[in-house]
């Protein structure tokens, strides 16, 4: 492949569609070089954007990376080209946390990149507003399910005992969440550092959300209870479906593909209609995230739960400026 096609045709697309993925608290950990040579991205932890007090070991800026590394093999395919990764390929490198090359054009996009991922990259939106009743029907439940697959995840859909036991779980961690400064800190620090509240105007919406009047959603509170009276309580679903994303082991690479078998799951649930918001907060505690497993340390580790459903539209998180973020990603080594 020629550097010369390579750099006009295809860093900018891909670039773009890796920087639109979810990330915890929008931190977006990410960074990227491109070897025009060998026409290889390298996707790069940002470790000065990690959270100290909320992920001291990075499992959730796997996940966010892992996201964002979807999203560029979803661009590639899109814009033509076969993309191979590799995780964690240089041992002497920890930030160094996956390659993408591009091996050569493709006559048709593979079934896993479908268009419509592509152009559901743009939709994808965290919804912390209340979904409708309407359920999910079984042939979604398996694409989904199957789309965690193709990825070296699982996909739980459990019954509403075991989900009202998650939703117990993620009460009690949004609780100790409110107690911990240091945890309310850091979420201050990236979730509102572009924006700057005044007891006039206030937060937006999009990052307060709303609170479940019937106190049965444990929502993320975004304000670290310095302006609850700005959350607006309103019925949600009454019967939340939860899904659980699982990896059968719990390492630096299963975090990884559990990153990319989350945002697979979201981009197929969004170019299907459906709505999704992220329940981690028991996750960030590991005595309640070993208890979310369908069977607590003997079948795989937790790593999401999602919550889907049909209703509103959420809104887009802010990005860094596009053109640092360039700047980033064509800086060759």
């Amino acid at each position: 492949m020629h550097s010369t096609s390579l750099a006009a045709a295809i860093p900018e697309t891909c670039v773009s569609a890796a920087a639109a993925a979810p990330s915890i608290h929008n931190t977006q950990p990410w960074s990227f070089r491109l070897d025009p040579q060998s026409a290889t991205f390298q996707v790069r932890a940002a470790i000065e954007r990690g959270l100290r007090h909320t992920d001291p070991a990075g499992r959730a800026l796997h996940l966010s990376v892992g996201a964002c590394l979807l999203n560029l093999r979803v661009a590639i395919a899109h814009c033509g080209w076969s993309p191979v990764r590799r995780l964690l390929p240089s041992p002497e490198d920890p930030a160094l946390l996956a390659a993408v090359r591009l091996a050569g054009a493709i006559a048709r996009r593979p079934t896993e990149h479908r268009t419509d991922l592509y152009e559901a990259i743009w939709r994808r939106h965290s919804s912390r507003l209340p979904f409708s009743g309407r359920p999910l029907p079984p042939y979604l439940r398996n694409e989904l399910a199957e789309a965690a697959r193709a990825e070296g995840a699982r996909l739980w859909f459990p019954d509403l005992i075991e989900t009202a036991r998650l939703l117990r779980l993620t009460t009690e961690a949004e609780r100790r969440n409110r107690l911990d400064t240091d945890r309310a800190t850091e979420s201050s620090r990236w979730v509102h550092r572009d924006l700057q509240p005044t007891p006039d105007v206030g937060l937006p919406q999009a990052v307060l959300g709303l609170q479940d009047a019937r106190e049965h959603l444990p929502l993320r509170d975004f304000t670290a209870q310095r302006h609850t009276e700005w959350r607006v309580a309103r019925p949600f679903e009454a019967t939340p479906v939860i899904a659980v994303l699982i990896t059968e082991h719990d390492r630096r690479a299963d975090w990884l593909r559990a990153g990319q078998a989350l945002q697979h799951v979201w981009l197929l649930a969004t170019a299907h209609g459906l709505r999704a918001s992220l329940l981690n907060q028991a996750l960030e505690w590991p005595d309640l995230r070993s208890s979310l497993s369908p069977t607590p340390g003997r079948t795989g580790h937790a790593q999401m739960l999602i919550r889907l459903g049909y209703g509103p539209e959420g809104a887009a998180s802010p990005r860094r400026a596009p053109r640092l973020a360039l700047d980033e990603v064509l800086a060759s080594r």
